[in-house]
């Protein structure tokens, strides 16, 4: 590859290039023109020499390394024991007057329904349908570690004083059962002092916007030091350069990750969560309606068992509500104990009312459904709508 002649500062003003020997001038100096100094970018994440090797944390990665299990329990695992017996339940008919005030709520919150179906509709027929949810709750806890960092201000350094416990050892809140939460902490013997990895210990790196020269071509003047002709820009005063807003000319900002403090402390972080893992079992029938419906209302509860650990339900009058229940207990207790620990299971029945409603209209049939605990309405024929349009 051929070599380039090497330009005189004239030259590079002629060819309008910027000087790379450039300094900045005094007040009412020649215009001179300095390049962007190419920046370069501190690492992305930490080094992996940055992070001491502890004891019991040995696969302990920055950015997470999974969710440790839990160790084997000291003491034996108090077994599940039957829940109590379930009282035997009917679904209460609703009235014919309950059905017509339901279907009129419904329809009154439809901007393009007609009441006439509902004043004037004859209900000929309403049958009521027994419909079972069964809800399983196993609430967990679960560990995981990482390594982390923060400015360093003077937090105490420990590291290698004594062995750190355990991850499953640190005490943790006292959770409310069946509530997602989460608490972080600071394993205790695991924090030391290092140098900043982003900006190698300066507390500083170079600004962004003019990549570290502490000044940007004039914007009035575009660089040329002149507005008109011969007369000389006043908002640079004749430079063609102004000194960068973002670091008021310095060159370099304030370390985000130290906060200009130049040291870290890096310490191992705990994690613990608690979720309440949820499965629901709705006995199919035969009323027509979607189950997906009943996702949006509560029902009566017959049944609640709540245990260390629950005991499938059994003497249900519907097998497929005392077969679901088998399969969501064995499935619960042999996933969850694997990745974390569980503190608590619940299980709960509940008999959810649906009335399929018969009407007639104009000489026609048609059927509405009314559900749950809120009387909420369904149907996918209403005789009446109009096409609405906003202005």
């Amino acid at each position: 590859m051929e070599s380039q002649p090497i330009m005189s500062g004239e030259q590079y003003k002629n060819y309008g290039i910027a000087n790379p020997g450039y300094m900045p001038a005094a007040p009412g100096a020649a215009a001179m023109f300095a390049p962007p100094v190419e920046e370069h970018p501190g690492p992305s994440a930490p080094p992996a020499g940055m992070f001491d090797n502890m004891p019991g944390y040995e696969g302990t990665m920055a950015g997470g390394g999974g969710f440790l299990p839990p160790p084997m329990p000291a003491q034996p695992v108090p077994q599940p024991s039957p829940g109590p017996e379930q009282p035997h339940w009917n679904i209460p008919s609703i009235s014919e007057d309950t059905a017509r005030d339901a279907f009129s709520l419904y329809v009154s919150s439809k901007c393009c329904y007609s009441s006439a179906p509902v004043k004037d509709g004859v209900i000929i027929n309403m049958e009521s349908f027994n419909t079972y949810r069964y809800r399983l709750e196993t609430f967990t806890e679960s560990r995981s570690t990482e390594w982390s960092h923060e400015p360093f201000h003077g937090q105490p350094v420990d590291a290698y004083v004594q062995q750190p416990p355990g991850p499953w050892d640190l005490p943790a809140k006292a959770p409310t059962f069946f509530v997602d939460g989460e608490q972080k902490m600071k394993v205790p013997y695991t924090s030391s002092m290092k140098p900043c990895h982003d900006c190698v210990g300066m507390g500083k790196k170079p600004c962004k916007d003019c990549a570290g020269s502490g000044n940007k071509v004039c914007w009035v003047c575009n660089g040329s030091g002149f507005r008109h002709g011969d007369d000389r820009c006043h908002h640079c005063s004749g430079r063609g350069r102004e000194n960068c807003a973002q670091c008021h000319g310095q060159g370099s900002t304030q370390c985000t990750t130290c906060r200009g403090k130049q040291q870290l402390l890096v310490f191992i972080c705990l994690t613990v969560k608690w979720t309440n893992n949820s499965d629901n079992y709705v006995v199919e029938q035969s009323s027509g309606l979607q189950v997906s419906n009943l996702s949006q209302v509560s029902g009566k509860e017959l049944f609640r068992d709540s245990q260390y650990l629950v005991y499938p339900v059994m003497g249900f009058p519907d097998p497929m509500i005392v077969q679901a229940a088998q399969r969501l207990v064995g499935d619960h207790q042999g996933k969850f104990s694997r990745t974390s620990r569980i503190l608590q299971q619940r299980q709960t029945i509940e008999l959810i009312p649906i009335t399929k409603v018969t009407y007639t209209w104009k000489g026609k049939t048609y059927v509405y459904f009314v559900y749950g605990n809120e009387f909420k309405v369904h149907t996918d024929d209403y005789p009446a709508t109009c096409c609405c349009s906003v202005m």
